[in-house]
């Protein structure tokens, strides 16, 4: 039997790596190609799983599209609130969850560029190795990243150990000698 005091801190410790992950979502901006999870309570016909469209819009029963492009959770759940709450329901609860980011791509000199789908914690040598490896002529030290949510989309030189973001476009750059 656990004592009171072991319940409490099994308590915190899950509490805490629950407000870990729900504080990562909350910072990271929708995209292309990520796959949703929104349930609206007491709802099931509007509750389902969604997959935002190349253009950047999710399409609901009742409302239609919202643009997600580059909004958080938290903004995507006020918009949704904003559609439902004057015409449709009272007082909607709502909440929201990525089932699936969207992929990466990896192009350049390795032995299968195409497109991968995201691991979360995954670095850059581990998304090369996920494409086959390095081919012969392919510089190793660093590669080329543009991030999916960049203003500029430039490209900028990354170590290997550096952690791949849903969306990045990873390049393997050729050596000469």
């Amino acid at each position: 039997m656990l004592k009171k005091t072991q319940l409490f801190f099994l308590f915190f410790f899950f509490s805490q790596a629950s407000f870990a992950i729900d504080r990562a979502q909350e910072a990271y901006h929708l995209g292309a190609g990520d796959i949703l999870k929104i349930n609206v309570f007491n709802q099931e016909e509007l509750s389902g799983e969604y997959t935002i469209s190349g253009s950047g819009f999710v399409s609901l029963p009742l409302i239609g599209s919202i643009e997600t492009q580059d909004i958080t959770l938290l903004e995507l759940k006020q918009r949704i609130v904003n559609q439902l709450k004057p015409d449709y329901l009272l007082n909607p609860r709502i909440s929201i969850e990525i089932l699936n980011y969207r992929p990466f791509y990896i192009l350049g000199e390795v032995k299968e560029p195409k497109s991968y789908p995201y691991v979360d914690g995954m670095s850059y040598l581990n998304a090369i190795a996920i494409s086959g490896g390095y081919t012969y002529r392919a510089k190793k030290d660093y590669v080329m990243v543009i991030h999916a949510n960049s203003i500029n989309k430039r490209a900028v030189k990354l170590g290997m150990d550096n952690k791949v973001k849903p969306g990045d476009v990873i390049r393997v750059k050729e050596r000469f000698f």
